[in-house]
């Protein structure tokens, strides 16, 4: 019977782990990829300017304005 235990209690801790796990990692990258965007202004830039396009100061604004709503609705 003590083995039956020690084994489901080995069990509901080690899916505890994982789900503790899980939502620390994840709480990490969110900071992180707030704090470090993927995409910054020169990459923009440099991508339109790959696609043909001449990039102007206002396109960039506007589209790294797109991008931080997209995510800032992503989040709600």
């Amino acid at each position: 019977m003590s083995t039956i235990w020690l084994v489901l209690i080995g069990i509901a801790i080690l899916i505890a782990g994982i789900a503790l796990g899980f939502f620390l990692a994840r709480k990490y990258m969110m900071s992180y990829l707030k704090k470090n965007p993927p995409i910054n202004e020169q990459m923009l830039r440099t991508l339109m300017m790959q696609m043909g396009q001449k990039p102007s100061q206002k396109k960039i604004n506007q589209m790294m304005r797109s991008m931080e709503n997209q995510q800032n609705k992503k989040k709600k």
